[in-house]
């Protein structure tokens, strides 16, 4: 038996028992407010699901997948780092100083400062986030 073949047939029979171990083992307790279409388990407080909130949290999703993507980009250069030789090192090493310039220019222009949890513009979601 190849190792290919080993995988074919072991990787669906290992994910097949641990969904059933989770089915047998997971404890189950519906109830009404958990099946609902909100999350937390808490029914939508009024004019909570249509409110603002800071575009901070976007700066922060956007610089997580800018250094998210960074690995991925870096990985096939530590994958063949032999192969590369000193082109490769000097291409890395600009990639990495242009993100570091970048992350210096959004910490210099306070970007990545969050208001206060005391901001009257969360409102409930606040309270949900330290309650939940």
């Amino acid at each position: 038996m190849t190792s290919q073949t080993f995988f074919l047939v072991f990787i669906p029979i290992l994910a097949i028992v641990l969904l059933a171990v989770n089915i047998i083992l997971a404890p189950h307790n519906p109830y009404q407010e958990k099946d609902s279409a909100f999350e937390c388990g808490f029914h939508s407080f009024l004019g909570q699901n249509r409110s603002e909130f800071s575009i901070s949290f976007f700066i922060f999703a956007l610089l997580f997948l800018l250094f998210d993507l960074e690995i991925l980009l870096v990985y096939p250069y530590v994958v063949s780092g032999y192969a590369n030789g000193i082109f490769g090192l000097i291409v890395m090493l600009i990639f990495f100083l242009v993100l570091t310039l970048g992350f210096a220019f959004e910490l210099g222009k306070n970007a990545l400062s969050i208001e206060s949890e005391a901001n009257p513009v969360f409102g409930e979601v606040g309270w949900c986030f330290t309650q939940c």
